[in-house]
C-alpha cells in the first residue's frame, strides 16, 4: 500500500514530462528530458522486459488453457493427453497466431481499449470466484497448514518481483496517455489513482483468500490449484485468457517501438521519410517477435522463473526511471530562490531512483543466484 504511492506519482511524472517533451513514448520521454545515457538504458531495459513478459503471457494462456481441455476431454492433466489437438504446445500456437499475431500488427493501441474494458470485468469476476471459494469452500477440499511468518526475513523482498510485475504499466502509460481525447495531466492523476486502488483491491483480495485457501502449496498462479472441473473457476481462466490476449499487444507495440527508433536512429532516416516502408517493416518486426516469444514460451513452463528475471526491470519502470525524470526535470528550472516544494519535489525523486535501484539489485541477484540456477 504504501509503494502505491510512488507507483501513482511515477505514472503522474511520465505524463507531465510526456506533455512537456511533447514525445509520445515512454522511452523518447526519458531520451528527451534524462539524455543520451538514460536514454539507451531505457530503450534495452524496455526491450528485454516486453518480450520477456510477452513471453510470461504466452505461458499464462497455456497453464489456463491445459486446466479448462482437461475439464472439457474429462482427461487427468497430470497424466498427459494423447489427443495432438489437446497438447500444450499445440493449443498456445493456435491461440497465438489467430488471436494475439493479429492484435500486434496494427500500428495504433488506441483500439484496444474496447477489449481492454472486457478484461477488467473479468478480472473483478476471477477475484470474486476466488474470494467467494475461500469463505464457502469445496467439500472434498483438504485443510492446510496457514504459516503465520516467512521463512527467512530475506523471503519479504523476494515477492519484490511480483509485486512490480503486477503493478507495472508504466511502459504502456506514455502511449496510452497520449491516446487520450485530451490529455491532461490533472485528468490523468484521477485515472490512474482509481486504476491503482482498484488494482490494489483486486491484488489484494486475490492474494489473500488464494493463499488462506491452499496456504503453502498454493500455486504461484492461484487459478491452477483450483481443480480443473470446477465450472465457475473454468470461467475465470476464460477471462484470464481474455486478459492476456488482449495485454500482449499492448507490451509488444511498446517493444517494437523502441525497435522502431533503434533503427531509424541507426539508418538516420526521420519517420517521415521512410513512411512508404513503413509497414513492411513493421510486419518484420512483428513477425519475429511473435515467433521468437511463441518458441520460448513452449520451452519455458515456470513462469515464476520468468517474472523472477523481468520482475527487477519492472521495478526501474515504476522507481528509477520515473525518479530520474522528476530530478532533471526540476534542475532545469530556471529560478532565482529553490522554494521547499522545489526541493521536496527533488528528494522524492532521490528517494524513488535509490529505491528502485535496491530493489533491482535485490531481485536481479536473486534471480540469477537461486531461481535460475535451481
Amino acid at each position: 500500500q504504501c509503494m502505491l504511492i510512488f507507483i501513482i506519482g511515477g505514472l503522474v511524472i511520465l505524463a507531465y514530462c510526456s506533455q512537456a517533451s511533447n514525445e509520445r513514448t515512454y522511452q523518447e520521454v526519458v531520451w528527451a528530458v534524462c539524455g543520451k545515457v538514460p536514454g539507451v538504458l531505457c530503450e534495452v531495459a524496455i526491450a528485454v522486459y516486453t518480450f520477456g513478459t510477452c513471453i510470461a503471457f504466452l505461458i499464462i494462456i497455456g497453464d489456463q488453457e491445459d486446466k479448462i481441455i482437461a475439464a472439457l476431454v474429462k482427461e487427468p492433466e497430470e497424466v498427459g493427453s494423447s489427443r495432438w489437438y489437446t497438447d500444450r504446445k499445440f493449443t498456445i500456437s493456435i491461440t497465438a497466431f489467430l488471436l494475439i499475431l493479429p492484435l500486434s500488427i496494427p500500428k495504433e493501441i488506441g483500439f484496444q481499449k474496447y477489449a481492454s474494458s472486457l478484461s477488467v470485468i473479468g478480472t473483478w469476476y476471477v477475484t470474486a470466484v476466488i474470494i467467494i471459494k475461500y469463505i464457502w469452500p469445496d467439500k472434498e477440499l483438504v485443510p492446510v497448514e496457514i504459516p503465520t511468518s516467512p521463512s527467512t526475513w530475506t523471503a519479504v523482498f523476494n515477492a519484490m518481483p511480483t509485486i512490480c510485475f503486477g503493478f507495472q504499466c508504466h511502459v504502456s502509460s506514455v502511449p496510452v496517455f497520449n491516446s487520450m481525447k485530451q490529455p491532461e495531466v490533472k485528468t490523468w492523476g484521477a485515472v490512474v489513482t482509481a486504476a491503482m486502488v482498484i488494482a490494489l483491491f483486486v491484488y489484494t483480495g486475490t492474494g489473500i483468500c488464494g493463499f488462506l485457501t491452499f496456504g503453502a502449496g498454493v500455486e504461484q498462479d492461484v487459478l491452477m490449484s483450483y481443480p480443473s472441473n470446477d465450472i465457475p473457476v473454468a470461467l475465470a481462466r476464460a477471462f484470464i485468457i481474455l486478459c492476456v490476449l488482449t495485454s500482449y499487444p499492448i507490451l509488444h507495440f511498446c517493444g517494437r517501438a523502441v525497435l522502431e527508433g533503434l533503427w531509424l536512429r541507426y539508418t538516420g532516416i526521420t519517420v517521415e521519410e521512410d513512411v512508404v516502408r513503413e509497414r513492411r517493416r513493421r510486419l518484420l518486426q512483428t513477425i519475429s517477435w511473435f515467433l521468437l516469444t511463441l518458441l520460448l514460451a513452449l520451452f519455458i513452463p515456470d513462469i515464476g522463473k520468468v517474472i523472477s528475471v523481468i520482475g527487477g526491470l519492472a521495478a526501474c519502470f515504476i522507481f528509477v526511471f520515473p525518479g530520474l525524470c522528476l530530478i532533471q526535470a526540476k534542475l532545469s528550472e530556471i529560478q532565482e530562490t529553490r522554494a521547499i516544494s522545489w526541493w521536496a519535489q527533488v528528494s522524492y525523486g532521490v528517494f524513488m531512483v535509490t529505491l528502485g535501484a535496491f530493489i533491482f539489485g535485490q531481485t536481479t541477484a536473486n534471480a540469477i543466484f537461486v531461481d535460475l540456477t535451481a
